[in-house]
């Protein structure tokens, strides 16, 4: 879930995504003092400092068994106007820059996904609207606010339709954070991270266009792996050299793939399959400990 990545946004963003209304606003940051409202039964006072805004110090989930989210509608696409807040393209979180897509077309991203609940229902989203665990919202780096999306859990084939009215999560291995609602209906929770498909919806395409069917996963199949790609190189000896740093640090099996991107021959150098989540978490950190960039997660 989100921890100390969620919190080191904010404290990194408060001045950074000025909505059009010339207001620096995002889901849980203000740089109005006079901002703060009720939502939902919360007093959500957007100026104060990360520490002591939340009534809560740490995300949880609800106690007892989780909601019976069969009968929950998910939201229809339409097309709706972008927000005035959340939409500042490019901006930089934690030193890493983002750009914000024209429109969630085309769209289509495999990686890990997280979830937050309790510690943020009822405060405000990066479009300033109320964050609601119980409806099937999500998170993103770099799709428009708001669009949409379908999220399907690579390992049992579930999928849900998600309005993207947030930003993050803004830990570089995740590609989205679902509501809660979303991460039961997909068996992301109580696991806590899984392995999903992407795909943006583009409300204004022909009826049979707007919403991409889900990734067929067969029953049988084998789980999709976890690789971390740690470079792409013109040069294979350069590759070559990577390769053999991490093969001596024995993490996982290191391979050097082949791939023409944009017309031009690169060889990427891979580590992989890993076991889950939490060791591609650990990995990644040794990798950077070895001075080479922070790795990509890549699943396939």
């Amino acid at each position: 879930m989100r921890g100390v990545w969620r919190l080191s946004w904010l404290l990194a963003t408060m001045l950074l995504l000025v909505g059009c209304g010339g207001h620096s606003n995002a889901r849980r940051y203000s740089s109005s003092s006079s901002q703060g409202g009720s939502s939902g039964g919360v007093y959500d006072n957007t100026s104060l400092p990360q520490s002591s805004r939340y009534r809560d110090g740490s995300d949880s989930v609800p106690q007892g068994p989780p909601p019976d989210v069969s009968n929950l509608p998910e939201p229809v696409p339409k097309v709706e106007p972008r927000a005035l807040y959340g939409n500042k393209s490019p901006y930089t979180v934690l030193g890493q820059t983002y750009t914000v897509l024209p429109t969630a077309r085309g769209y289509e991203e495999r990686g890990i996904a997280s979830f937050y609940g309790s510690k943020f229902h009822g405060y405000k989203t990066s479009d300033l609207e109320d964050y609601d665990m119980y409806k099937f919202t999500a998170a993103s780096k770099v799709l428009p606010l708001p669009s949409y999306a379908r999220v399907t859990n690579l390992e049992n084939g579930k999928s849900v339709i998600v309005r993207i009215n947030d930003r993050g999560p803004f830990h570089e291995d995740r590609v989205i954070d679902l509501s809660y609602a979303a991460a039961v209906k997909i068996g992301v929770w109580p696991k806590g991270t899984g392995l999903v498909e992407v795909q943006g919806i583009d409300p204004s395409a022909p009826t049979d266009d707007q919403a991409p069917p889900a990734p067929v996963v067969a029953p049988s199949a084998p789980p999709p792996g976890i690789y971390l790609q740690v470079g792409a190189f013109a040069d294979p000896d350069n590759a070559a050299r990577v390769a053999a740093q991490l093969r001596v640090a024995n993490f996982a099996p290191v391979q050097v793939v082949d791939a023409t991107i944009g017309g031009r021959l690169v060889h990427r150098v891979r580590v992989g399959p890993l076991a889950d989540v939490d060791t591609a978490d650990r990995v990644t950190s040794q990798i950077e400990q070895m001075g080479l960039p922070h790795p990509q997660v890549a699943v396939d």
